[in-house]
């Protein structure tokens, strides 16, 4: 059987369950992998026993997240548009549209290095540093963004691109090699038995290991050359408008969706900032603990997604609806364990990245309101997902708007207010709660919209 035909039957024909783990057990893998490595950063800094150091990467995490904005611009908008494209048998958009978002992608990393390196000073102020944490917050930022903007940015887009394909296991690979080298690097440059480097050892060995993960894909690229559809000739740049249109349509809103992530940890990190060092990192700690179960979520949204664009474009509306349903079951029982894990054995978690009880103290508190909206993170991020999947970047745009700006960031306000510091921590839980019943209503109407038609055709 040839290679395309088992990307054909891996879309069409197998069993659901099987389709799904197939395509979202490897993101779900490099997910955890990509997770491991953020918390190593903060571990192996946490291991220094220096509060500012820690500090330092918490507060330059808003600029790591920006990256997010670019690569759901090119990445998400691309290898959506590649899937749908695969769904209707137009081959010719499903290379232009990777070549297209490659290219994109390359320039738009190079723009934020520039932009980053020119602001510097101005930006490291609004993210909320001062004169004790600026310094080290600035080093880790010089090699994460000044020097590894193009290679962070290319290497998630690159990632988005073969796993629309159907390739997902060697999108996990490329994605898992520069996490795997990350954590190895890190206490060779971080640790005083080491180049004792601090944050800016973690920043370096960032930057080295998105630059292999970016040799991975372009050697899978030219081992495969013929046998995949991720194009990255500049001759295949150009796009009809139509098919730009639809790239944007999901990308740009997908890409606001993330600048409102990042706004909203840069609000929070200013509000946590005046409560002092030792609140700042145990505030990172626990944000970076409660990253390992949204990125598992996040895994699943994302390895389903070829999967439901490609039977949304081709209309088998049942497949498509069944292989959500089975997507949902298990990703909300995952976190729903993890909440109760995590609720119970906080202090043992926050113990494991810094034994200082002022930090331990603020970071179990922290962890008990961050985890509570996990459950009801996990249908928010299916919903954004299938929309994205099927090119309806207005929904997922609204989805972000009332996330942030109508209810996380006012949340900010108002539980800080009545309850100093600790009200900060459950303002995403407050916000979940009614995205998530939106997401159900709206999946409904939308799978009841989609039977519907294909019953009048």
């Amino acid at each position: 059987m040839t290679e395309d035909r088992q990307k054909i039957l891996l879309f069409e024909e197998t069993p659901i369950p099987k389709a799904v783990l197939s395509m979202s057990v490897p993101t779900i893998i490099s997910s955890l992998v990509m997770v491991i490595y953020n918390l190593a950063d903060t571990y192996f800094v946490g291991m220094v026993n220096d509060p500012v150091q820690n500090a330092a990467v918490a507060l330059a995490a808003p600029v790591l997240l920006a990256f997010n904005a670019v690569n759901n611009l090119f990445g998400i908008g691309s290898s959506s548009m590649m899937s749908r494209a695969l769904g209707s048998k137009d081959y010719d958009t499903v290379y232009r549209s990777s070549s297209f978002g490659f290219y994109c992608a390359l320039l738009s990393g190079a723009l934020f290095s520039l932009l980053y390196t020119m602001f510097r000073s101005p930006l490291l102020v609004v993210l909320g540093s001062d004169a004790e944490t600026v310094a080290a917050t600035g080093e880790y930022l010089k090699w994460t963004v000044t020097f590894g903007a193009v290679p962070a940015i290319l290497n998630v887009v690159m990632a988005y691109l073969v796993r629309a394909e159907g390739s997902s296991l060697h999108a996990s690979i490329g994605t898992m090699s520069g996490c795997l080298l990350n954590i190895v690097l890190d206490p060779i440059f971080i640790l005083p038995w080491g180049l004792h480097m601090g944050a800016a050892g973690a920043g370096l060995a960032t930057f080295l290991s998105n630059c292999v993960a970016c040799l991975y894909f372009f050697l899978f690229i030219l081992i495969k050359r013929g046998k995949t559809y991720v194009c990255i000739r500049p001759s295949m740049v150009r796009l009809r408008w139509t098919a730009i249109a639809n790239i944007c349509g999901v990308g740009i809103p997908a890409s606001i969706q993330n600048l409102l992530n990042v706004t909203g940890m840069t609000v929070l990190n200013n509000f946590t900032a005046v409560y002092g060092a030792d609140a700042m990192a145990a505030m990172g700690i626990a944000q970076k603990i409660n990253m390992v179960p949204m990125y598992v979520a996040m895994g699943i949204s994302q390895g389903i997604m070829p999967l439901v664009s490609y039977n949304f474009a081709s209309g088998n509306t049942r497949r498509m609806k069944q292989t959500v349903m089975f997507s949902a079951q298990i990703s909300l029982s995952f976190l729903t364990l993890v909440t109760c894990g995590y609720y119970m054995g906080s202090d043992f978690f926050i113990r494991l990245f810094m034994e200082n009880d002022s930090i331990v103290a603020y970071g179990s508190r922290f962890l008990h309101g961050l985890c509570l909206g996990l459950p009801f993170l996990c249908m928010d991020f299916l919903a954004v997902g299938i929309f994205q999947a099927c090119g309806m970047g207005r929904k997922s745009l609204i989805f972000a708007i009332l996330r942030k700006i109508v209810l996380e960031i006012p949340a900010l306000y108002l539980l800080n207010a009545l309850f100093p510091l600790y009200g900060l921590a459950f303002s995403q839980l407050a916000a979940e709660v009614v995205l998530a019943a939106a997401a159900v209503v709206v999946l409904l109407g939308l799978f009841r919209q989609m039977e519907q038609k294909t019953s009048v055709s």
